[in-house]
């Protein structure tokens, strides 16, 4: 009985003391998975640009939960896992659901197996991801690189057909057949150890400051005024980056 009272103590202590600083990182992460939650919701309803935007709003709260958690120290290993499964559910499980909703489903059961295959395949990334968080001797890490996609860019490119789709209308890109090609290559990229840039570790020299936070506010404003088209020309732009990240870290290792 006197250790059961000592444990509620020591529980009644450390919930006392617990900040604000300490929570609010998990609380926006929190938010993206709802948001990446209510994805799936409409996605089951056919509300398609409802749940694109629902996957976009995951997708830029969980860019800023770390930042957050860096800035005001208080990265945890409970906040850490808790991203991880906040990222399966909006950027493995949402676009899964979304795609095979929107289209996928026409090819019957070849569209469910890509489907499903996106999802193990984030689970299987995230996993890797996390798996070598501490292992700073992995070439592509040492280089500045990430292996493969990550969850959340694999997930933005994935929904792309469906913006392209709000945008510009149904045609070639939207096509049942092209859109399980164009999935499975993602599913692929996930996996596999292709170097891609790490923009999170992007490093803006103080001069360039204003110049950044203008180009943010462009694009901001192109947001509000040609919808998805942003967004489509910012997921074409990264695809472009792909092949100039393997020859860079070709020629970096080759250099080493």
């Amino acid at each position: 009985m006197p250790i059961e009272t000592t444990g509620k103590k020591g529980r009644r202590k450390r919930l006392k003391h617990l900040s604000g600083r300490a929570i609010f990182p998990n609380m926006i992460t929190i938010l993206g998975l709802s948001a990446g939650a209510t994805a799936i919701r409409f996605a089951m309803e056919g509300r398609w640009g409802l749940a694109v935007f629902a996957i976009v709003i995951a997708a830029v709260l969980d860019g800023l939960d770390g930042s957050v958690a860096r800035l005001l120290k208080s990265t945890t290993k409970f906040g850490a896992e808790l991203d991880s499964l906040s990222d399966m559910i909006s950027f493995g499980v949402a676009p899964a659901v979304l795609l095979y909703s929107w289209n996928l489903k026409t090819l019957g059961g070849f569209g469910w197996i890509i489907a499903l295959a996106f999802t193990v395949c984030c689970a299987l990334r995230l996993a890797r991801f996390n798996s070598k968080l501490d292992d700073d001797d992995e070439p592509r890490r040492k280089a500045g690189f990430l292996t493969g996609l990550p969850a959340p860019v694999a997930a933005g490119l994935g929904i792309m057909p469906v913006m392209v789709m709000l945008e510009y209308g149904n045609g070639f890109f939207t096509s049942p057949e092209f859109v399980g090609v164009y999935t499975a290559l993602l599913c692929f990229g996930m996996v596999s150890k292709i170097p891609t840039y790490a923009f999170r570790g992007l490093i803006i020299r103080r001069e360039y400051l204003v110049h950044t936070l203008l180009l943010v506010s462009v694009f901001a404003a192109a947001v509000t005024a040609y919808a998805w088209q942003p967004f489509i020309f910012a997921g074409l732009f990264y695809l472009l980056t792909i092949p100039v990240s393997v020859y860079r870290f070709h020629i970096l290792n080759k250099s080493s």
